[in-house]
């Protein structure tokens, strides 16, 4: 498996960690951001994580029928994993602001479904697939990202496994609490809940 420190070199090799002034998807403010589409723009390079988290994820859940990723974010990884575990992927997208399936994806009953994002904050997305998943009284088994940037106080997801490649601490604060420092810098919005 790929180490801690390698991650996080690979991670600044292809400038998918970025510093300035974020919204994230979630709300949040932060000055960190991580853009992992730059990451999985290089697929040799992204390749060693990827394989990296398929092993985690085959130690920590033994069945798995289907993956579930949600769209922008999620759909690189959510293949990549896909492929390495050999599962069926599919992905949700938003039609007006809710996440639905289209495409002619299904999700079948009883099956036990994994979430693969590509960044966990507070799981918002994740739990919106959750949603999807009990609709069609299938079993969800966990959720998975490339990066776990969560804390305590901000994490919704709870009692189900949550494995990530990579563990970074950022700081996260909401809009009526920012530090003066913050504050001063330029605001941008990369994510894509507001697509």
């Amino acid at each position: 498996m790929l180490s801690y420190k390698k991650s996080l070199a690979v991670l600044k090799k292809t400038n998918a960690l970025l510093e300035g002034h974020f919204v994230l998807s979630s709300g949040l403010h932060s000055n960190k951001y991580i853009q992992c589409a730059k990451l999985l723009s290089f697929p040799n390079t992204s390749k060693k994580i990827c394989h990296s988290l398929g092993k985690k994820i085959k130690r920590k859940i033994k069945k798995i029928d289907l993956i579930l990723s949600p769209a922008m974010g999620g759909i690189i990884i959510g293949y990549e994993i896909g492929r390495i575990l050999n599962k069926e992927t599919i992905f949700c997208e938003r039609i007006n602001k809710k996440f639905v399936l289209r495409r002619g994806f299904k999700i079948k009953k009883n099956s036990k479904v994994l979430i693969v994002e590509d960044v966990i904050t507070t799981g918002k997305s994740s739990l919106e697939c959750v949603n999807l998943i009990k609709k069609a009284k299938a079993k969800l088994v966990g959720f998975a990202c490339i990066i776990d940037r969560s804390n305590k106080k901000n994490l919704k997801i709870k009692n189900k496994p949550l494995i990530s490649q990579l563990k970074i601490e950022a700081d996260t604060f909401h809009r009526k609490k920012l530090p003066l420092y913050l504050k001063k810098i330029p605001v941008t919005s990369p994510g894509s809940r507001r697509v």
